[in-house]
């Protein structure tokens, strides 16, 4: 190939992070021509529902997908944690980056961790994982629904609007807004969502593109990603699922960590496991068998009654 064409979003992380794999693929081939197709995605567009009434994180993916399949670019660029478990027929994910600080940030103007919020406190978050998670830990907050790109989220902090969101510390840091993380929320208690902090190079089968982004492809960070994808590909959680998990590898030891849980933080089932990393997605099927083994099926059963109704 003479040139790579990167399908990516217009916001401002994604650009950042398609940006970021324009420059590695200059950097390891020279010759090649490497250029971006900013595009807008139907997530982009709906910011007046929850992401999960709409069709879930998928949203943000399908035009780029759309793209690659009518040969208008080659590659795009994704959060792996914004990526269904499962791809469509005829795509692949040939890389995945070194993985960025994976936790959640708790981001406020006026209170130094999530203990300090007063009883009634609004928080805003567009995850339902992150609901899920606060409700547990402060069933006293006020969960408001937050859309939009990451400047677009901190702009209505700023306002008054919330007094407090919960945001990705890898998506903060990656912009150079570090500084506006209050509180960095431990993942030994606060699990991130799947590939959270990963960035997934996507491409179609077959498409000569693929031996260049492998090139670019972090072993330690497949082997996480893998697993926690098993996970919710076999137990085929949707986007009104909190789901959590988080792999960790040591000297090709895999540990992982996952957690299932109901909206509003009742109830939640969590466990973990170890593996060698060629067992990875083995390690994320058996975890998620345990989860439902665990009473994971009746708050399947109950999250389904929710996306019905």
């Amino acid at each position: 190939m003479q040139k790579i064409r990167i399908a990516t979003r217009e916001s401002q992380l994604a650009l950042w992070q398609a940006e970021h794999v324009q420059d590695l693929l200059r950097q390891k081939f020279p010759e090649l021509s490497v250029s971006l197709v900013p595009m807008t995605t139907r997530g982009d567009q709906i910011l007046d529902k929850p992401l999960a009434e709409i069709g879930g994180k998928g949203l943000f993916l399908k035009e780029l997908e759309q793209a690659l399949l009518a040969d208008e670019a080659d590659i795009a660029v994704h959060s792996v944690k914004d990526v269904p478990a499962v791809l469509p027929t005829g795509m692949q994910m040939p890389a995945f980056l070194a993985r960025a600080n994976p936790a959640d940030a708790f981001v406020s103007n006026n209170y130094a961790n999530l203990e300090s919020l007063p009883p009634g406190a609004i928080v805003g978050t567009s995850s339902l994982r992150r609901r899920s998670h606060l409700l547990a830990w402060r069933s006293d907050l006020e969960i408001r629904d937050l859309r939009g790109n990451v400047n677009t989220r901190i702009a209505k902090l700023d306002a008054g609007e919330y007094a407090a969101i919960i945001l990705a510390c890898a998506g903060l840091e990656r912009l150079g807004w570090g500084q506006r993380i209050t509180q960095a929320l431990p993942v030994s208690q606060w699990l991130p969502s799947p590939g959270q902090g990963t960035i997934g190079i996507e491409c179609c089968e077959g498409s000569p593109a693929a031996a260049y982004i492998q090139a670019l492809d972090d072993p330690i960070a497949r082997c996480a990603a893998l697993a926690e994808r098993a996970l919710a590909a076999r137990l085929g959680a949707g986007c009104h699922w909190p789901l959590s998990a988080f792999a960790v590898v040591t000297d090709n030891q895999l540990q992982m960590h996952a957690g299932l849980a109901m909206p509003d933080g009742s109830h939640s089932v969590a466990v973990e496991g170890s593996a060698n990393c060629t067992d990875a997605q083995a390690l994320g099927s058996r975890l998620a068998d345990q989860l439902l083994d665990t009473g994971g099926r009746q708050i399947v059963a109950a999250l389904d009654n929710i996306s019905d109704n």
